[in-house]
């Protein structure tokens, strides 16, 4: 079979498997960087254990695509600075982000990384980075489903329009 047989390590990564990589670093860099800021801004405990979780899973899959890049001779994204740590009480009420706001983007932002799992985990054709992917997947899916449940039990989800009465059928 040739380059692409035997161990999946060993095999090149194709370009779309790069950017995939290099992507899920330089957004999980930038979600360190957003969610630190945003737990100076939360107040709720469930809300700040959530953004705690997040921000594990954001610095792993950065430590597994960055030594995945490096593995294969690509430089990873450079990371961004840490933040400061802030009181609330010291941010502006005007400049501070509401509980419902970070719930919100925490959720939008899972579900955007679930559709690019779904892509990567699709072009690739090297095992170990479609398995790397399917993992990530699954955690961010298990993490969806609680801030899904925080943002009902909360009273932070908005809907989309209900269809509360189905027109009668024919």
């Amino acid at each position: 079979m040739g380059i692409l047989s035997g161990n999946p390590k060993n095999e090149p990564m194709h370009y779309g498997e790069i950017f995939s990589v290099w992507e899920t670093s330089m957004m999980a860099k930038g979600m360190v960087s957003c969610y630190e800021a945003y737990m100076s801004h939360a107040g709720d405990k469930d809300l700040k254990k959530m953004l705690k979780d997040l921000l594990d899973q954001a610095k792993l899959e950065i430590k597994e695509c960055d030594e995945l890049l490096t593995d294969n001779g690509i430089a990873p994204a450079p990371g961004l600075p840490e933040r400061p740590p802030a009181k609330l009480e010291d941010i502006p009420v005007g400049a501070r982000f509401t509980d419902p706001e970070i719930a919100a983007k925490i959720a939008a932002d899972t579900s955007l990384g679930l559709v690019s799992c779904s892509k990567t985990m699709g072009m690739s054709i090297r095992e170990d980075v479609g398995a790397l992917f399917a993992k990530y997947h699954l955690t961010k899916t298990a993490l969806g489903v609680r801030i899904l449940q925080m943002n009902k039990e909360k009273g932070w989800l908005i809907p989309p329009p209900l269809q509360i009465k189905r027109p009668e059928e024919k």
